[in-house]
């Protein structure tokens, strides 16, 4: 039988410094620090993430092998972002991995980090999960990026829609800080929107072809039913929290789960898949399971684990590119945008 591949994921392309271990696929460890320095200044600031991630990446990587139950000659492969991200973030998380992998003799791996949430549903643990049989579509929703990408092979995809300007996460965080709720503002929203009635305050839609999208129009038309409606009472935003995160959320997930029913009909596709940040949310995840059921769809949703930005999908893509003999050189330069 084949050796086992072990695979060290590192990733750092934000505002979490993170590491992980697999074992053929299989989590062995999965640990990320987060930054509460941002909370502060009500979003990323990439000048403290970058000094953060100086600080955090030996000792995440240190506790990932510990948990791992592994020494560091078992490693195989070293897998880190290249981007797209912050560049100084990703500078710090790319010096480490190129220095490890160098320093042990072992290939490097360059990871897309917006391929990686796709592959998060490869990832395997204690959990028995089906993963997408190919080909599938896929919806990946962060803070950063929102796309639908069409997903042929484990390393063949083609993005098929995208936002024209800001991305959903973008628009929950800021909506979220209009609303004077804290950094990061997206999970907030959706904890508060349980509580409210989404068609209480109705937003407009954007008119965008094909299978793009757009959400500034949404985040600006948000930010003015709060300001006007605090001129006439300076309560109304605290009053009305539950019915404006509610009504902010919903119209967020109805663009999303529109164009993905569109491209899946038009496609024929029955398989599939959300993942990233913003997939963990509960209204989005409640109406897409509602939609599998209505048109057959199997859908594929990772573990809240592997939603967020984490090593773990980092490690999978890792993988997958090192059993393609896709590794890189040590000259390997992280990119903030592809």
């Amino acid at each position: 039988m084949p050796r086992p591949l072990t695979v060290l994921g590192i990733e750092s392309s934000c505002d979490d410094t993170a590491a992980a271990v697999l074992r053929d696929g299989r989590v062995l460890s999965n640990v990320v620090a987060g930054q509460e320095v941002h909370a502060r200044w009500g979003g990323v600031v990439p000048e403290l993430a970058s000094r953060a991630h100086q600080e955090h990446i030996v000792p995440t990587v240190q506790e990932a092998i510990r948990q791992a139950g592994i020494a560091i000659a078992d490693i195989d492969a070293v897998a880190f972002t290249q981007g797209p991200g912050l560049i100084g973030a990703l500078l710090v998380g790319a010096c480490y991995a190129r220095s490890f992998a160098q320093a042990l003799g072992k290939p490097l791996v360059a990871v897309d980090h917006i391929k990686a949430h796709v592959l998060a549903h490869f990832i395997r643990d204690t959990e028995e999960r089906v993963p997408p049989r190919f080909p599938f579509l896929n919806l990946t929703v962060s803070g950063g990026h929102t796309q639908l990408v069409l997903v042929r092979d484990a390393l063949d995809m083609e993005v098929i829609g995208t936002t024209l300007d800001d991305a959903a996460g973008e628009a929950f965080d800021k909506g979220a800080k209009v609303l004077g709720l804290p950094y990061p503002g997206g999970p907030l929203i959706d904890r508060h929107a349980r509580e409210g009635d989404p068609a209480r305050y109705p937003l407009p839609v954007p008119d965008v072809a094909g299978h793009d999208m757009s959400f500034s129009g949404v985040k600006t038309a948000f930010a003015n039913l709060i300001r006007k409606g605090e001129l006439h009472d300076a309560g109304f935003a605290a009053r009305e929290l539950p019915h404006l995160c509610a009504s902010l959320q919903a119209h967020i997930v109805r663009i999303l789960l529109g164009k993905l029913e569109h491209a899946a009909r038009e496609r024929g596709i029955t398989e599939i898949g959300l993942s990233g940040g913003v997939s963990a949310n509960s209204r989005l995840r409640a109406e897409a399971q509602a939609m599998a059921m209505r048109n057959g769809w199997r859908l594929h949703l990772p573990p809240f684990a592997y939603c967020t930005d984490n090593a773990a999908m980092i490690a999978m893509a890792g993988d997958l590119l090192y059993r393609a003999g896709r590794t890189a050189g040590l000259d390997v330069v992280p990119v903030a945008r592809f």
